[in-house]
Order: structure tokens, then C-alpha cells, then sequence
């Protein structure tokens, strides 16, 4: 037993440790980790120290240097004050589109049902409370908030989440080294784990499933783009209409006009950044939420206490039997009480659930429970003034005061919804679901403050149309309900996915949540849907633009890489070419950018055909995304030797998380990738040196169990070697400081080490010569054979986002003296 389990073994470490042409390292460690602990106790103390996971600290990244505890979030370990304060700032990110819906909730609800009785009153105010208090307090408050991932909310959040448990993630380029960052934190089994484990074959075994989730998540995406177009047309005019009541002669048109000058404005200085435009967010929503609740408890005590009776639900019951499909058509004003919930989950990296809860719960609710019962009160005993309750209920002394904070509520609601669209699109680039922009990071201390002018000005030009087109709030009303309950439903079914697959939670208990929760969402989806003439076709058609780019870009990218897997090149052909590759070999480094995770790329082929010469040292830059928020910068990068030492060919793995910030400085770039370099070529001269020390001190008891279980010593001697073995496997390994200050006095340092001081001698000539990007110059078509449709998509819609969409060299600001491109045509 004991002879077969160490064939076993070494049949693993050949697998595992190869990194070329479709085998994979998939691990950092050191091949002779994976024996057995009883056997590794009976060998020396140095082979014992292989069995430690080195730290990986050979990070070239210009931002890992800069932008230093960059990605940590708040600490759970928060003081009380620290906790408060962090619920305090939540105020003016999170809770601003909640916030601003009493300026327009009842004045719609009461477009469709006329007021005849206080029972008409009392059902609407019994319906906005229970709403407000089953979905954003019991729905995000107490269940959604907790299916974050390490700190991150919002759809792809959970999208991510469910890909680090199954592989669902239609780009196949995972690797077992991924599941070793930090961040990549999984769950450890339960007693439901059987049915999970079902659950997750279903989602792996069937394309139709990946490709099902995939267009869920899309779907939510794109529902939240189109809330970034309505929320800020729907708050600044609600505002604004409130001039309607104490001007005089101030119109529809006055109202739209100036409705425009506030959003041209507002778009104009998204370019400045939130941090610099925003530092009164959380003051200015303070004042506003205790103005609400302040007018709210003034107005039920001076006009009619008896409101409180909404608290009974049959008010509700009565409401609809009064009104009947009146009553039903009214739910899609109702819906407008919960506009912004989502941002609850979707906020959630930059604060903490405990602060949310706290904001929420203590300020929130409160306040806009007697903000829309003080407006009931003042409808009770004025039914004609539900066009323009909300100014209407104001005292007139505070009119002024009011209109101003009402106007900075509805400009600071609109910035948070602009911010959460760019953070969405941000999170759809790095997951290969949306064409390449141009981000502008505009904070240096915070990573999620980003600007892309593209987006940002094409919202302003929706939202002027908007504006122009519908001048009235009603009307963009029935459009902004549809994409409001469109994303909770996606969050409803994606967090159901999360408790199956992930918490592993009670089945009855994981039924209820859907069935609670999701039939409220049907029911209010189905009123608003009812409203596709009156404006809910607006959010349709921004959703299904989006969802057509995305899904297109998707489907593109996925067969392009896979096109790229099955042509790449051989390494048996390299090495037939031998050092030179064929060609001259001058001074200088080329960074190849490609993205496969292993084998070379065809378009490094390319290069060897067209060019008479080819650099003294390439590295393969591999810019790859983790289902993780954000990637430790020690963790970021995987480097591996390609082929022998004089072929001077490596291969680097940028591993970044789908909040991670990648700056635009190609000189640092090319400082922190040199350096590194020679702290990989340092090391790996030290690992091989430790590797051969061991193998000598071992090399008899070694020998007689290779001889035991069938295996030759010279087989296990070279498999000893995973760095160099036979010169034809990639490979290399990191120690981190620790490990190498425990090396012996004999190994040998880099003066000693002759190869190694040619080697870095050779480096520092190639970085004399300077660095150059070798890109290739893609063109995607389908095949002859393809079916229309496919064509159709990839030859001229696919095509069309490929050319209008920002290059990958541009993302680094490289100058084009130093790119050389060449032409690849991929077949798919």
C-alpha cells in the first residue's frame, strides 16, 4: 500500500508541476509538498521547510506600489463611535434615491385613484408602509446584506460569488493557483452539502445553465444602467415642479428648462470626481431626512393623528376592494417608496452591514414613516392637494429652506445612481462583459471613485431627452417602477442561488425567501408592466440595448480566447528552433500581451514569420480576472520560466479582482517589472540550489522507495527539479523572505552562481535597449460554414465594438514608438 500510494504521487508531481501546452502548475508550492506527513516527518528539517507556502511578493504592479492598503475594507473590528460614524456617511452615498421618493410617491398613487374617502388615504399610506418595511428593511436589511461577497454587494457581487463555487464563468481560464489568494475565501461543508453539490453539477454540466445565469446577471446590469438615465430625470424635476406652487405663472416649460440647466450641471462635474464635489453628502441628507421627519410629525399632529391607523394592514384589504383595478394600477406609484433599495447592497463595499443597518434602521425608516404619514394627515383634511403634496404639506415659512435642501437631495441621489452605473460598467469590463473604456480614477485614496466620460455623457444626453420627451413626472414615474423592481427581482433569484449552493441553508427556509419576497416583486412587476405605453417601454429598450451589447461582447470574447487555446503553438516547435527562435536575437524585452493562462500564443508565431529579429528577452503578460473583489497586491502576479535558460522566455499572470484599480504609468510598469523579474531569477537559482542540496542529503533513502515502487531514481531525481527538469518544463517558484533567510550557508548566493550573474548581466542589457509591446492586431470572423445568426453577430456587430472600443496598449498609455503590432485573423 505504502509503494503504490508514492507511485501515485510521483505520477502527481510530473502532472501538477508541468506548465506547458494544456498541463498546468496549479500550484505554488514545491512538488515534494504533496507526500505524505508521516513520510515528510522521517526526512531531514530542510525538506520540511519545502512544505511551507511561500508568500508571493514578486509583484511588478504600478498600483500595488502606490495605491499601498488600497483594497482593505472597513474594519469589522470597528469602535462604537467608528461604527456611527461610518452609519453617518452612509447618509449621502446610500440612502440618497430612498430618501427623495416622498417628493413624488403620493402624488402619483393618486393619478390613478382619485381621493373619495379616508379609507383611499389610509389604504395608500397602509400600502407604502408595509412595502417599505417588507423589502428594503426585512429583504436587504436582515437577509440580502449577508450574501456579500468578502465585503462586496451588488449583482455581480453574487455573480462572482457563485463562480468562485462552481465553474459557471463561460471564459475557461481558471486555475487552481486562483483558489490560493487570500480573498478566495470558500465555505467548509455542512450536512447539506449533497444537495449543493447537485446543484452545482446541474450549473457545470449544462452550457444552456452558465449561459441562463449569465444573461440573469446581465439583465440586472443593464436594469441599473437604465436607473442611472431616470433617477436623476425623476429627482431634479420633482424638485423643481415644487416652484409650480409658489411662483406664479411658472409652466410645464419653465419646469423642463430648468430641469435641464440642473442636469447639464450636474453631468459637467462628475469629471471633478465624488471626493471633491460630495465632501456635503452626508450633512446635506442628514438635514434633509430630519426636515422630512420634522414636516411629517408638525403635519400628523396638527392635522389628523388618526393616520396611525395605517398601521392596521386591512386598510390595504380595504383599499383594493374600494378601488379594485384602480387600486392595482396605483401599486406602480407605490413601488416608487422603495427606488433605491438596491443601492443598500449594491453601496455596500465602501461601508460596512452593520453601519447600513444602523443608518437604515435608526434615521431612515423613521424619518420616512412620518414623512408619508404627515402628507396622509394633511390629504385627510386636503384631498385636492395630491398633484403637489409633498411642497403642499410644507409650512410656507420653510418653503425656501426646503426647496433648496429638497433640490441638493435630488442632485446628491442623482450623483450616488451616476456613481453606481460606473462602478457597474467598471465591473462588467473586468468581466469580460462590456467593451474596453476609458476609466479615470479621480480619487487617489478611494478605489471606487472612477469617471468614464463615454457613459457619463450619454446618460446626460438620455436624461435630457428623457426630460424633453416626457415633461412630466408621472410618465418617467411608469418607467422608473419597471427598472426598480427588474433589479430586485435578479437579486432575488441570485441570492436564492447563494443560500442553495452556498450557505447551504434549510430548503423550506430557502423557498420561503423567494416565495415571500418574489411574489410581492411579481405583483408589483405586473402593475408597472401594465404601464409599457404610458413610458414603462423606455427602460425596456435602454435594458435590451445594453443586454444585446454585453452579451454580444461576451459571446465574442469567449470564442476568441477559445479560438487562441486550440491554435497555439507547440512547445516541441520552439525548441526545435532552438535559442535563437528561428530569427536574430538583439537586445531589448518584449512584453507580449496574450490572454492565455498556459502555452505559447499563436500570435508570438506571427512575430517570428514577419519580423527579421526578435528581442533577447520576452515576457508573456497574461491580464487575467478572479472571481474576487479585489486581489492582495502580494498575491497578484504568477511568474513561470518558458522553455530552457538561454531561450530567456517567461510568462507573468496579472491576477486582478473585479474592483481592483489599474493604473495608466508604463514607465513605473517597466521599472517594477524589471525588478521583479530579477527577484524571480534570484530565487529560483536559490530554490534549484536548496532542490539539489535535498536531493543530495536524500538521495539514498530516496533511491531504494523509487526502486520499491517501480520507479527509476533518475525519473524521481528529475522530478525532484520541477524549476529546470530537462530544461523543457516552465516552472519557478517564489520563497518569501522568511524561507529564504532559512536557506543554508551552502547555497549559493548570485556572485557564486555563474549562470545567474550571465543571466541578470543579459536583463540589465535588455532594459538598456528599452521595452517594446508586442500586441496583436486582431480580426474576428466566423466561419464559412457558421450559421447566419453567428455571422451576423460576429462578423459586423462583434466587429463594430472591436473597432469602436478602446485598445488594450491604451489602457497603459503606452507611446506608439514603442508598440509593434502585427495582423491576426481568428476564426470562431
Amino acid at each position: 500500500m505504502e509503494h503504490g500510494g508514492i507511485e501515485e504521487s510521483v505520477r502527481l508531481v510530473s502532472s501538477e508541476s508541468r506548465w506547458v501546452d494544456g498541463s498546468e502548475a496549479g500550484s505554488e508550492t514545491p512538488s515534494i509538498s504533496i507526500f505524505d506527513e508521516d513520510e515528510l516527518r522521517e526526512d531531514h528539517g530542510i525538506r520540511r521547510r519545502l512544505v511551507k507556502k511561500p508568500k508571493r511578493v514578486d509583484s511588478f504592479d504600478v498600483e500595488a506600489m502606490s495605491v499601498s492598503n488600497l483594497h482593505g475594507h472597513h474594519s469589522k473590528d470597528l469602535s462604537i463611535w467608528g461604527t456611527l460614524t461610518l452609519a453617518f456617511q452612509t447618509l449621502g452615498v446610500v440612502y440618497g434615491d430612498l430618501g427623495t421618493s416622498p417628493l413624488y410617491v403620493f402624488a402619483d398613487v393618486f393619478t390613478k385613484v382619485p381621493i373619495k374617502s379616508d379609507v383611499d388615504v389610509l389604504g395608500a399610506l397602509s400600502l407604502v408602509m408595509y412595502t417599505i418595511s417588507l423589502l428594503p428593511l426585512a429583504k436587504y436589511i436582515f437577509i440580502v446584506l449577508k450574501a456579500n461577497d468578502n465585503g462586496e454587494g451588488g449583482t455581480f457581487a453574487l455573480y462572482s460569488l457563485i463562480c468562485r463555487y462552481a465553474k459557471v464563468n463561460l471564459l475557461p481560464n481558471q486555475q487552481p493557483a486562483d483558489e490560493q489568494i487570500s480573498s478566495f475565501k470558500l465555505k467548509l461543508p455542512t450536512p447539506e452539502l449533497e444537495r449543493a453539490l447537485k446543484i452545482k453539477e446541474c450549473l457545470e454540466r449544462r452550457s444552456s445553465m452558465k449561459t441562463l445565469l449569465l444573461l440573469l446577471v446581465l439583465m440586472g446590469t443593464s436594469m441599473i444602467i437604465g436607473d442611472g438615465i431616470l433617477t436623476p430625470a425623476m429627482s431634479v424635476m420633482s424638485a423643481v415642479s415644487g416652484l409650480q406652487v409658489e411662483i406664479s405663472g411658472f409652466g410645464s416649460n419653465a419646469v423642463v428648462i430648468l430641469s435641464i440647466v440642473l442636469l447639464v450641471g450636474l453631468f459637467s462635474i462628475q469629471r471633478f470626481g465624488t471626493g471633491k464635489v460630495g465632501f456635503m453628502f452626508a450633512p446635506a441628507l442628514a438635514l434633509w431626512f430630519f426636515s422630512i421627519g420634522s414636516i411629517g410629525l408638525y403635519n400628523i399632529l396638527k392635522h389628523d393623528i388618526t393616520v396611525l391607523k395605517a398601521f392596521n394592514p386591512a386598510y390595504i384589504y380595504y383599499f383594493f376592494k374600494r378601488n379594485g383595478a384602480k387600486a392595482y394600477s396605483s401599486l406602480g406609484g407605490c413601488v416608487l417608496c422603495i427606488t433605491g433599495a438596491e443601492a443598500m447592497f449594491a453601496d455596500l463595499g465602501h461601508f460596512s452591514v452593520v453601519s447600513i443597518q444602523i443608518a437604515f434602521s435608526c434615521v431612515v425608516f423613521p424619518c420616512l414613516l412620518l414623512a408619508y404619514m404627515g402628507q396622509a394627515a394633511y390629504l385627510m383634511k386636503f384631498p385636492t392637494s395630491a398633484e403637489n403634496i409633498f411642497y403642499d404639506s410644507v409650512p410656507a415659512d420653510l418653503f425656501w429652506p426646503v426647496f433648496v435642501i429638497a433640490t441638493l437631495a435630488a442632485m446628491i441621489a442623482s450623483q450616488a445612481m451616476i456613481s453606481a452605473t460606473f462602478s457597474c460598467i467598471k465591473q462588467s469590463m473586468a468581466l469580460g462583459c462590456f467593451p474596453r473604456l476609458k476609466i479615470i480614477h479621480t480619487s487617489k485614496k478611494f478605489m471606487g471613485q472612477i469617471y468614464i466620460p463615454v457613459i457619463n455623457w450619454f446618460l446626460m444626453i438620455m436624461c435630457i431627452v428623457v426630460v424633453a420627451s416626457f415633461r412630466s413626472t408621472t410618465d418617467i414615474a411608469n418607467a422608473y417602477g419597471i427598472a426598480e423592481v427588474g433589479v430586485m427581482m435578479v437579486s432575488t433569484t441570485l441570492v436564492t442561488l447563494v443560500m442553495l449552493l452556498i450557505w447551504q441553508t434549510n430548503l423550506f427556509l430557502a423557498l420561503c425567501f423567494p416565495l415571500v419576497f418574489g411574489s410581492i416583486e411579481l405583483m408589483y412587476m405586473s402593475a408597472v408592466l401594465t404601464k409599457i405605453k404610458e413610458g414603462g417601454w423606455l427602460p425596456l429598450a435602454f435594458a435590451s440595448c445594453f443586454l444585446c451589447t454585453m452579451y454580444i461582447w461576451n459571446y465574442g470574447s469567449v470564442l476568441k480566447y477559445q479560438s487562441e487555446v486550440r491554435e497555439k503553438i507547440s512547445m516541441d516547435f520552439l525548441l526545435e528552433l532552438g535559442s535563437t527562435l528561428g530569427t536574430v536575437r538583439v537586445p531589448g524585452i518584449g512584453l507580449l500581451y496574450n490572454e492565455l493562462v498556459q502555452g505559447i500564443p499563436s500570435v508570438f508565431g506571427q512575430f517570428l514569420l514577419d519580423l527579421p529579429a526578435i528581442h533577447s528577452t520576452i515576457v508573456f503578460v497574461c491580464i487575467k480576472y478572479v472571481p474576487v473583489p479585489v486581489v492582495p497586491q502580494e498575491e497578484r502576479f504568477l511568474f513561470r520560466r518558458l522553455c530552457p535558460k538561454d531561450y530567456h522566455m517567461f510568462r507573468c499572470i496579472a491576477r486582478y479582482g473585479y474592483k481592483d484599480v489599474r493604473k495608466e504609468d508604463h514607465n513605473n510598469f517597466e521599472q517594477l517589472l524589471l525588478e521583479s523579474l530579477q527577484k524571480f531569477l534570484r530565487r529560483e537559482a536559490q530554490d534549484l540550489a536548496l532542490e539539489n542540496i535535498v536531493t543530495d542529503v536524500d538521495f539514498d533513502s530516496v533511491s531504494v522507495r523509487s526502486r520499491d515502487s517501480g520507479v527509476q531514481s533518475g525519473e524521481f531525481d528529475e522530478l525532484q527539479i520541477p524549476l529546470m527538469q530537462d530544461q523543457r518544463t516552465e516552472g519557478g517558484t517564489s520563497f518569501s523572505g522568511e524561507t529564504t533567510s532559512m536557506l543554508p550557508s551552502s547555497v549559493m548566493s548570485s556572485d557564486e552562481d555563474p549562470s545567474l550573474e550571465y543571466e541578470l548581466s543579459a536583463l540589465r542589457e535588455a532594459m538598456d535597449s528599452g521595452f517594446t509591446y508586442l500586441l496583436g492586431h486582431g480580426d474576428v470572423r466566423a466561419r464559412k460554414e457558421s450559421w447566419f445568426l453567428k455571422k451576423l453577430v460576429i462578423n459586423y456587430f462583434y466587429a463594430f465594438l472591436r473597432r469602436n472600443c478602446r485598445a488594450g496598449a491604451a489602457n497603459m498609455s503606452v507611446p506608439h514608438m514603442n508598440i509593434m503590432q502585427v495582423g491576426v485573423t481568428y476564426m470562431v
